[in-house]
């Protein structure tokens, strides 16, 4: 979190970092850097930090690095970082690096350093939350490769100059990543708490964490997801957590992704309050997936950061519909929603639109005013009466390092007064699978979550089936909604769910042009509907590649189309009307 200063003192940080990155994007000239093995060229102009050798140093992506090794203690990354621009980390492939890994990583094609080439589009599935991590199995290595959003395709040329060198030594992904059990969560975080806390550019180490139980702290800011986190999160896991809560650590997890349209940040949401509520709903998505990885569950609080912003009528506009969308959908996903923010941008607009019938606010409000007193006062930017009920956080006081049980942390300091709150409960359809290795026929009496996947696609197909959440059995009224779907595109009004049913349910939406390089969700709604329609056995990764091209050629041929490969109107006719 950056310091509550002056908007123009933050504007002229941000456009320093961006010439800074505009400089490195346009860069011609590379260098060679080795690291067991995996051989990349990266701009000259990107330092290069060699952990083992310097096991004290910050990782983080604000100047554009490569970091060789496995991260420290971090206790030396500052508070008032924010923002991302290219950079990389290369570790040892191991159980230890995986376990902070953010998702199950893209692999090098066999005997390589670079994966398929689909895989390098930033607009992918494989680039989550503005990072893509790649499994070099001969050279045993993961790279984590960040960008912010709009230098993303300079990243990507980076990682496909990789080759192997004569010190490459193969090592075989590990099939057990160290993680906490599956499906374990803490209790709902912060819960009940009043006291002091800190927030830290990255997650410190658990024996740093230990040392500091003798501080006056007793709760911790941790930067979960968003493409503008600057410091890596190499001790963040869901070990990590659980670690902490079970000694008694409060956590209060932060979001930090694209910033209001009247900033400089590279990063921005729109100013169109329509399309900012939207992306308010995306960054929740990612921000729940984040969560529950760590083995944080439903009732916490994550808290969108929003940094200090001009406060004009259509800058305020797109962050109260931002906000909205954050709210909305974590609501639906079962958490609360945190609002993080100066007291003199965000926190006045909360508070001059709280009881609003046309936005919705969040549960939490935490609020940068560095006063100095450990206390929930906002003075002027904040009413005593709003967010009055344990719903309150404030950080009252900028950078500063301090020690305890011999460990030296950066860090901001904060008040809670915050109390476990009750979220709405989950919708299902929200909250759904819809991938599935196969998709068999439902009939009469059929139960599960293949069910519910139907139920929750009639729904959003405008055919509800039952007056309620969705069952997960295929009853009376779900049979109705299924006829009633089945005669609108055309097929027998059976009342089943077939392999037809399914092309047609699962292809459902928009229909965009669709070829060989391309990624999204609409290249998942495909992957999806070829499997239900020809058992493709595709990977479900929204990642258009030669295995999907191959499906379509198949689809297209057996239903008498041109055969191309692409995904056009004919294609997305036919699946959609289920043949």
């Amino acid at each position: 979190m950056r310091t509550p200063r002056s908007v123009t003192g933050l504007l002229a940080g941000a456009i320093a970092s961006a010439c800074l990155l505009g400089g490195t994007a346009e860069a011609t000239d590379t260098r060679a850097v080795d690291y067991r093995g995996y051989l990349v060229q990266v701009p000259d102009t990107w330092r290069v930090v060699d952990l083992a050798e310097q096991p004290g140093a910050c990782v983080r992506f604000d100047v554009p690095t490569v970091y060789l090794g496995r991260p420290g203690d971090q206790a030396s990354c500052g508070g008032d970082a924010v923002g991302r621009q290219a950079g990389l980390l290369l570790q040892p492939l191991d159980a230890a690096s995986l376990a902070a890994a953010e998702g199950e990583p893209a692999l090098a094609e066999p005997g390589t350093a670079t994966p398929a080439p689909a895989a390098l589009d930033p607009a992918g599935a494989a680039w989550r939350d503005g990072g893509f991590e790649l499994a070099v199995e001969a050279a045993g290595v993961l790279a984590t490769a960040v960008h912010n959003g709009t230098d993303g395709a300079a990243v990507a040329e980076v990682l496909r100059s990789a080759t192997l060198s004569g010190a490459a030594t193969p090592e075989s992904l590990p099939r057990e990543l160290g993680t906490a059990e599956a499906g374990a969560m803490v209790a709902a975080q912060p819960g009940t708490y009043r006291g002091k806390g800190f927030d830290a550019c990255a997650a410190p180490s658990s024996s740093a964490m230990d040392a500091w139980r003798s501080s006056p702290y007793q709760a911790i800011g941790v930067y979960i997801s968003g493409n503008m986190r600057a410091c890596g999160q190499g001790n963040l896991t869901a070990n990590w957590v659980s670690r902490q809560v079970g000694r008694d650590w409060r956590l209060m997890p932060i979001h930090v992704g694209p910033q209001a349209p009247c900033t400089d940040f590279r990063s921005r949401f729109s100013s169109n309050p329509a399309t900012a509520k939207q992306q308010g709903i995306a960054e929740a998505n990612t921000a729940v997936t984040a969560a529950k990885r760590l083995g944080l569950g439903e009732g916490t609080a994550i808290y969108l950061d929003i940094e200090a912003y001009s406060r004009t009528s259509s800058c305020s506009g797109a962050v109260l519909a931002h906000t909205s969308g954050w709210t909305e959908r974590l609501h639906q996903h079962g958490y609360l929603s945190g609002f993080y923010s100066s007291g003199g941008s965000g926190v006045s607009d909360m508070n001059d639109h709280h009881g609003s019938t046309r936005y919705t606010l969040p549960d939490h409000i935490w609020g940068a005013w560095w006063n100095g007193e450990a206390n929930t006062d906002f003075g002027r930017y904040l009413d005593d009466g709003k967010w009055a009920n344990g719903q309150r956080i404030k950080q009252y006081h900028g950078p500063v390092t301090e020690r305890h049980g011999g460990v030296s942390i950066n860090i901001d300091r904060n008040y809670l007064d915050v109390r476990a709150g009750n979220p709405p409960e989950p919708d299902p359809c929200v909250t759904a699978r819809l991938d599935f290795p196969d998709y068999p026929a439902l009939s009469a009496g059929s139960t599960g979550a293949r069910v519910t996947a139907a139920q929750c696609l009639l729904r959003a197909a405008g055919h509800q089936a039952g007056d309620g959440d969705p069952s997960g059995v295929l009853d009376e009224q779900t049979a109705t909604a299924v006829r009633g779907f089945q005669g609108e595109v055309g097929l027998s009004a059976t009342g089943e769910v077939d392999s037809h049913t399914w092309t047609a349910l699962l292809s459902a939406g928009s229909t965009p042009l669709l070829r060989d390089g391309d990624s999204g969700a609409a290249v998942t709604r495909v992957q999806r509907a070829l499997n239900a329609a020809l058992s493709a056995g595709l990977a479900m990764d929204g990642l258009f590649g030669p295995n999907t091209e191959s499906a379509v050629r198949d689809y297209q041929s057996a239903k008498g189309l041109g055969v191309d490969g692409i995904v056009g109107p004919n294609t997305w006719s036919a699946l959609q009307s289920g043949k």
